[in-house]
């Protein structure tokens, strides 16, 4: 009795010391993946970064000034100009709602935390989130051993960081934390087989539908893993159960969200779900009657019945898509299966960088060591399979595929690589750190008590020699192990490294503020965007239409507070056809368009003087082609090639390129800027070019505001009365009178305006 009461506090002691130690563990990881995502913060400053956020932001704000309700119902009457946006209707208030409750409880206990300062750090908080949903699904699949290494390592892998750092307030950064957490739940369901764990599920799904879109993804995988257990013959009792409950509850709770409305019955997106769970029961129903049948018909029955009712089901939901009735594949779902698709048919789709396919480069840089390891895990787990095994690795065969069309999808390749990774390192380190089990005592009787010398066992079997027991034990000795170690160890450290070194110089940088560095390795912030959008903002009538690529709507209406004609948004193909238009026509032609809609005010951005490669210049054949889309007649891409199809700037350039506003709004005076004495007038950094075109004048705009570096230009267009002068050339008089302008209602300045007064950047504070 003594012997076992030590014994069971010996054992309770070692279960206390694991507990501890995975307790430390993941700490560790949450912390580290928390403080690997500030370096935007330390380095310049606590500031929403990119595009997307800065409406997030907005949206937020508004939803806590003015509450839930209000945010439903608020028309953005600054987006979309003249045609307005039904904010509550059109997005996933899922970030908002979280941002929004986090704000409530901090202030009803009485801390005072500002709402932009939870936006910036709330997707640094979720990745901890994401570190243990990683873990708990990594357990549940093969170890807790695997289950802390894929959590560390989705801590601080780049390929998650890079929508996850401090300022990126963006649906991506809580929504990888439901998907994991989802999909933890879905295999304890399955394990289980669990109406509460199924609840659960469902209710994880619901969060991840009123974050992202991307919950599409979960839609489709769980039941395209029921219906390879079908397959597979291992659909049971317990899958059943979890899948009927997900799907019931899950599709009910996903219609709440106003965005998505009636699309989980109606859309081809959804059907597949649909379709698995008619199909699920009817497999159900021919279970339950194989008892009511003799044997030898039931094989025939079973056979007949079950290809009956994939056929009925799969035709059933062809012939309402014909119908009408359920909506066909949209563009974006197309493009990932056709490759070539977006850029033909849907050319702003293609426009976007994210959606490019993803090179070799970006793999290693986004996965380092674990693009080598996944496939690893991925053997192990196809090699030992069982139920929840099979979800994985489904997982992962059509997550590589995504990432490969789309760069955008690394996103969702990236959690998954790091659990396969996570099982790889683990087998490794059990087979590195495996003691020998054919240890002898000192008494020269083995583990048994029996003698060494005696050639048969207990059992009278003949034992097996010693070289046979190295060999059956792999033959890995002390040193070999030893070696082995070390170079794991080098190379987790190198892992680390390289992700600390992508966190902190390509993805830590806020899109807003740049940074330059010189020989001498000194740091200078080139900080234009802030300075144009808080020129904008204090020196324009409130009311004032700024017309811009749709890049930078979301901006312009958040830091500016002004109206803009098309944003980031981009639900209207033909308005934004209607600004590339008025971009790539000459300035009469564009002019007509731009007073049509009642434009105060163009901004285009020129890398030309600092090289900036992300300018409208460089973006400005996706603007041709989505104009040519909507505008066949009016605009052609070729006319912008010279006669060899090359696009140039310079004296080579065709003469549509070098008449046409962009050109223009960009080039205006460069022609007379020398910016170095080895370089020419006019040479343009970014196109390594001097330009075609230097000397000539604006006629229906005139230059408002150009930033320090020359990166932002802002414009003002000329209204029709100004033209109605006799010393005005005739022509310039004609199209200004016949351009339909209607005056707004008011046309005031804002009070102590800054126009022609000097401006120094202080912070992205002023912009509360």
């Amino acid at each position: 009795m003594a012997l076992l009461a030590t014994k069971k506090i010996y054992d309770s002691g070692v279960t206390g010391l694991i507990s501890l130690i995975i307790f430390i563990v993941l700490t560790l990881a949450c912390i580290a993946g928390f403080s690997s995502r500030l370096f935007a913060v330390i380095r310049f400053e606590s500031i929403i970064h990119e595009f997307d956020p800065w409406f997030n932001y907005r949206a937020t704000a508004h939803m806590v000034e003015n509450g839930w309700y209000n945010f439903l119902n608020w028309f953005d009457e600054r987006a979309w100009y003249p045609l307005g946006r039904i904010v509550g209707g059109t997005v996933y208030p899922g970030l908002m709602i979280t941002s929004g409750a986090i704000h409530y409880v901090l202030h009803t206990l009485n801390i005072p935390v500002h709402i932009r300062d939870i936006c910036v750090f709330l997707a640094p908080v979720f990745s901890g989130l994401t570190a243990l949903a990683t873990y708990f699904l990594t357990k549940e699949l093969w170890s807790v051993g695997a289950g802390l290494l894929a959590a560390c390592f989705i801590a601080i892998v780049p390929g998650y960081i890079s929508r996850s750092v401090a300022g990126s307030y963006d649906n991506e950064g809580i929504a990888i934390f439901a998907l994991m957490f989802t999909y933890f739940l879905w295999v304890k369901s399955v394990k289980t087989g669990s109406v509460y764990w199924s609840v659960l599920t469902a209710l994880s799904y619901f969060y991840m539908v009123s974050a992202w879109g991307g919950y599409v993804f979960i839609i489709n995988l769980i039941p395209l893993h029921v219906f390879v257990l079908l397959l597979m013959g291992k659909c049971n009792e317990k899958v059943y159960a979890a899948y009927s409950t997900f799907y019931v509850i899950g599709t009910l709770l996903s219609m709440q969200i106003p965005f998505v409305g009636f699309q989980p019955v109606r859309t081809s997106e959804h059907m597949a779900s649909a379709g698995v769970f008619a199909l699920i029961n009817a497999v159900a129903v021919l279970k339950f009657l194989q008892s009511k049948l003799k044997k030898a018909e039931v094989r025939y029955f079973f056979t007949v019945a079950g290809f009956a009712a994939a056929g009925i089901v799969f035709l059933t939901v062809v012939g309402l898509t014909y119908a009408g009735v359920i909506a066909p594949w949209s563009g974006r779902f197309y493009s990932l299966w056709d490759t070539g698709y977006a850029k033909i048919h849907i050319p702003i789709i293609a426009s976007v960088s994210e959606h490019q396919p993803t090179t070799w480069f970006s793999f290693f840089f986004d996965l380092h060591v674990l693009v080598a390891a996944f496939p690893v895990g991925l053997w192990y787990c196809v090699k030992e399979v069982n139920e929840e095994r099979v979800f994985i690795v489904l997982y992962a065969v059509f997550a590589v595929y995504f990432a490969g069309v789309m760069v955008r999808l690394m996103l969702t390749l990236t959690p998954v690589v790091c659990i396969l990774s996570g099982i790889a390192f683990s087998k490794l380190l059990g087979l590195f750190l495996k003691e020998d089990d054919d240890q002898k005592d000192e008494g020269g009787s083995d583990e048994d008590g029996s003698d060494k010398n005696n050639l048969y066992d207990k059992a009278g079997k003949l034992r097996k020699m010693k070289h046979e027991q190295v060999k059956e034990n792999e033959g890995l000795g002390v040193n070999v192990r030893s070696l082995a170690l070390v170079l794991l160890m080098m190379v987790l450290m190198m892992f680390a490294v390289h992700c600390t070194w992508v966190t902190s110089n390509a993805y830590s940088s806020p899109s807003i503020v740049l940074a330059s560095y010189g020989q001498d390795g000194s740091r200078q912030i080139i900080d234009d965007f802030r300075e144009a959008y808080y020129w904008l903002w204090q020196n324009t009538h409130e009311d004032a239409t700024v017309m811009s690529w749709w890049d930078y709507g979301y901006q312009i209406a958040g830091m500016a507070n002004r109206t803009t004609l098309v944003d980031n948004n981009t639900w209207n193909n033909s308005h934004i056809a209607l600004v590339g238009k008025a971009m790539s026509s000459n300035e009469s032609e564009a002019y007509k368009i731009m007073t049509e809609l009642n434009v105060d005010y163009v901004l285009v951005i020129f890398g030309g003087v600092i090289g900036y490669s992300g300018d409208d210049i460089n973006k400005f054949l996706w603007m041709v082609r989505i104009a040519e889309g909507e505008h066949p007649k009016d605009i052609q891409e070729s006319n912008y090639f010279t006669e060899r199809g090359e696009f140039r700037v310079d004296n080579e350039a065709s003469e549509t390129m070098l008449n046409c506003l962009m050109y223009k709004l960009s080039y205006y005076k460069f022609g007379d800027l020398k910016m170095d004495y080895r370089s020419p007038a006019g040479f343009d950094r970014t196109r390594n070019a001097v330009i075609g075109k230097k000397n000539f004048e604006l006629t229906y705009l005139e230059e408002a505001y150009t930033t320090e570096h020359w990166l932002v230009r802002i414009y003002r267009v000329k209204k029709p009365d100004e033209f109605n002068r006799p010393e005005l050339p005739l022509e310039s008089r004609k199209v200004a009178l016949s351009s339909g302008y209607v005056p707004k209602k008011s046309n005031k300045r804002r009070k102590g305006s800054l126009k022609n007064k000097p401006f120094v950047v202080k912070g992205s504070r002023r912009f509360y």
